[in-house]
């Protein structure tokens, strides 16, 4: 029977992370209209074509991976389980530890895994008003990409703009300038909120953002899961998640230019957990994943592989009947719930619990 453990994750649109603005424009105030992007857009969207393959070898490479270590068969044309390797085990998150503050020097960072937060040098920054704060958060979801002032103008104030609009939306770039650039010189370009066209731009080359560091550190555990390291894989799976605060771009999710970009974070979020608990059953911290993916489960129980890697590290646990349990209560929400069976993996893992097959068990 054909066993696919990696089959239902790992299918988010591909992070911004590591775009490139061009040289930052004369500092001035842009009337409205629509943003100068001549060639930005075929530009984008081969950006994005790339990082869909990376993305895809990536979720291609943690499949292979994760069923070779888990002593799971991902050929059609072989019908048991391979006998995994015996990693040394993993003694805890290593990422763990205190939130993590600002880097001295490190010029502005900005932190949208939560509640919308900036550091410049070393010190966390006030960011204004409500309607200020949305503005900065538009402007770090497009990072290196310009925004024109009628699509501020349109998300800050819902469709219905006042005739002051415009002049309030230049006094919030001016105040988020001085925030961020405390020691720039009167009359001087602005190096990291830009003027670009009729629109305004973040220079990607002068900021970091937590969000672009999750995606590097999701794509070093794949890496590492390519590599054949699962230790090095968890330190890098636990970095990534220790950022997060809460939903992403709190502050405006909901807004069209940032909702794409919020979800696809959520959607990485949630395979980057299933990564980590699979490669903690993988290297044999089976009861370790056990409270984690039960949790995952309560709050994602419709997918599908949170559930598989639940049931396979209950079973690893001495607790078949549990392991049992999970399967058909999941089993149950899909016909109640959808109107659908379980797919073909689920359905063969608890033949194989039934019969204990000894392919289940790590070697």
């Amino acid at each position: 029977m054909d066993r696919r453990i990696g089959h239902s994750t790992m299918n988010a649109v591909p992070a911004a992370a590591g775009q490139r603005g061009g040289p930052a424009a004369a500092e001035r105030q842009p009337a409205g209209g629509a943003a100068d992007t001549d060639g930005t857009g075929a530009r984008r969207i081969a950006e994005l074509e790339r990082e869909v393959r990376e993305l895809k070898r990536a979720n291609d490479t943690l499949k292979q991976y994760v069923s070779k270590a888990l002593g799971l068969d991902t050929t059609p044309s072989r019908s048991r389980y391979d006998p995994s390797p015996d990693p040394a085990a993993h003694h805890g998150p290593e990422a763990a530890g205190p939130p993590r503050r600002p880097a001295a020097g490190s010029g502005v960072e900005f932190r949208v895994l939560g509640p919308v937060e900036a550091a410049v040098g070393g010190r966390w920054v006030d960011l204004g008003a409500p309607k200020q704060r949305a503005a900065l958060v538009l402007l770090v979801s497009q990072v290196g990409q310009p925004v024109s002032v009628d699509v501020l103008v349109e998300a800050l104030w819902d469709g219905r703009p006042p005739q002051s609009a415009i002049t309030s939306l230049h006094a919030y770039i001016a105040n988020l300038r001085r925030a961020l650039e405390p020691h720039r010189a009167p009359r001087t370009p602005a190096t990291v909120l830009c003027t670009r066209g009729r629109g305004y731009l973040l220079n990607s080359r002068a900021v970091e953002v937590d969000a672009h560091r999750f995606w590097e550190n999701a794509t070093a555990g794949w890496q590492a899961l390519d590599r054949g390291d699962p230790q090095r894989a968890l330190y890098a799976f636990e970095a990534g998640l220790a950022l997060w605060r809460g939903e992403a771009y709190a502050e405006v999710a909901a807004a069209p230019l940032v909702a794409p970009e919020a979800v696809r974070l959520e959607e990485l979020r949630l395979s980057v957990v299933e990564g980590r608990c699979a490669t903690l059953i993988a290297v044999g911290n089976h009861e370790m994943a056990v409270p984690e993916l039960v949790a995952f489960t309560q709050a994602q129980p419709l997918r599908e592989y949170g559930c598989e890697l639940l049931s396979l590290a209950l079973y690893r646990s001495g607790r078949q009947a549990d392991a049992l349990s999970v399967l058909r209560a999941h089993q149950k929400k899909m016909v109640e719930d959808l109107g659908i069976s379980p797919s073909p993996a689920l359905q063969h893992l608890e033949l194989e619990i039934l019969r204990q097959a000894p392919e289940l068990e790590r070697s």
